[in-house]
């Protein structure tokens, strides 16, 4: 299994890069001419938090290269060897296929509305249809269950520390973005809120 993983988890990576965020923003950026990336570089908790994202995207990736491609120095990683089951990593594996096509969806489904980070120059339309109607934060949800997933299949310091900080950083993330929504949206945002869980 460990031969087909050292396949699978770059190739994952680079998808998930490919449709989650370059696609997505190409898609966004030729229907308003917006730039849907709107992390900037200020010392504001916002960008602050952007700029940690990227710490643990590099966590990710410098994990799966250890295990993929620099194999002798996975050690390094400090691998979490109780984990290391298959079963464990065939639940990995699916979450990982499910997160990413939940994740795809609920972006395709959000349209033009669809950001990375909190965009207050252009107002967005309030998304309430399709997997919305499930979740508040679907996309959100994803990448926490990517993280999960990405956990289990390679169990490790590195991976772990991926995980934790990632979840915070999501937790944060879906409060700020959530109060951006309440001051945009007023009432309709406010309705939408008790009728649908934040996660799920």
């Amino acid at each position: 299994m460990d031969d087909a993983l050292r396949i699978i988890l770059p190739v994952y990576l680079v998808a998930y890069f490919a449709v989650a965020i370059l696609w997505r923003s190409i898609a966004v950026w030729r229907r308003t001419g917006i730039n849907p990336y709107v992390i900037g570089r200020s010392d504001s908790a916002y960008d602050y938090i952007g700029v940690i994202f990227k710490l643990v995207f590099g966590l990710l990736a410098a994990a799966i290269l250890l295990f993929s491609v620099f194999t002798r120095f996975y050690t390094y990683a400090m691998p979490i060897v109780w984990l290391d089951y298959a079963f464990i990593r065939w639940t990995g594996l699916i979450l990982l296929f499910v997160s990413f096509a939940w994740t795809a969806l609920s972006q395709m489904q959000m349209g033009t509305s669809w950001r990375i980070g909190i965009d207050k120059e252009n107002k967005t339309e309030l998304v309430g249809k399709g997997i919305f109607t499930v979740s508040r934060n679907p996309i959100f949800l994803g990448m926490r269950v990517s993280l999960l997933a990405i956990f289990l299949i390679i169990p490790s310091a590195i991976t772990l520390l991926a995980l934790v900080l990632g979840d915070v950083l999501l937790q944060i993330q879906v409060r700020l973005e959530e109060e951006h929504l309440r001051n945009l949206h007023g009432e309709a945002y406010e309705n939408y809120r008790g009728q649908v869980r934040r996660w799920i």
